[in-house]
């Protein structure tokens, strides 16, 4: 699994930079959602519609963990189309059962 995640590493980390850009501005956009989400938290973004991406976040998350922090998922349009305000990322924190 490493060496899959090996190979095109840059491409990924800079369109993840991306996503992580559009999200932050939404949430400076919308504070009030801070509110909802916990403390000290490990994000993991994962795109509508770029499952390489995706996939990759879910291994990365898979190798390394979230070592005890809560992990929020947020889903954001990876398609450049849209703005950050249109984006309207889904944050989820998934609960223990």
């Amino acid at each position: 699994m490493a060496k899959a995640m090996n190979r095109k590493p840059r491409r990924i980390v800079e369109r993840n930079i991306a996503l992580l850009d559009r999200l932050m501005r939404y949430l400076l956009a919308e504070p009030q959602i801070f509110s909802a989400l916990p403390d000290n938290f490990e994000l993991v973004i994962l795109p509508e519609d770029d499952p390489e991406i995706r996939l990759y976040n879910l291994e990365l998350l898979d190798r390394l963990g979230s070592e005890g922090k809560p992990i929020v998922f947020a889903r954001i349009p990876a398609a450049r189309t849209r703005g950050w305000k249109r984006a309207r990322p889904h944050l989820y924190v998934p609960v223990a059962t």
